[in-house]
């Protein structure tokens, strides 16, 4: 990715998360409009990336817009073949999916996501993979 880019959007996510903490709706508007710009600007370019919708979907309040925003950086971390971003992405969808009461679908992305993190060195998030994927099955 490049790197000033990467460092922007890393800039607006903490922006963000201060603009949150804060609840300053202002300016939170103002930096999310400023993400989705450089992910629209980006798209489908040499600069397109999974980060940047990562970001975006993060601090997307819209459970079912933020899937839609996630399943677009999916789609960017499978045409790079990123692991680290397949595992966070799809168990970041599978959150989303289990708070909205779709468990088949949650179950469909964390048995991926626990695939994809097989490669991956975050065990924190591997081992959330595996308990909520063990978890929903249980159930």
């Amino acid at each position: 990715m490049n790197t000033k880019i990467y460092k922007h959007v890393h800039v607006l996510a903490k922006d963000l998360l201060q603009a949150s903490v804060r609840k300053n709706q202002a300016n939170f508007d103002e930096y999310y409009q400023e993400l989705q710009q450089i992910c629209d600007e980006n798209e489908d370019t040499d600069k397109d990336h999974p980060v940047q919708w990562e970001t975006l979907a993060d601090f997307t309040d819209d459970l079912e817009l933020a899937i839609t925003i996630y399943e677009k950086a999916l789609v960017k971390a499978q045409a790079i073949n990123s692991k680290d971003f397949l595992s966070s992405i799809a168990f970041a969808i599978a959150s989303l999916q289990v708070e909205l009461g779709d468990k088949s679908s949650a179950i469909k992305h964390l048995e991926q996501a626990k695939i994809d993190s097989n490669k991956i060195a975050d065990k924190d998030l591997k081992a959330e993979i595996v308990d909520l994927l063990e978890t929903l099955q249980g159930e």
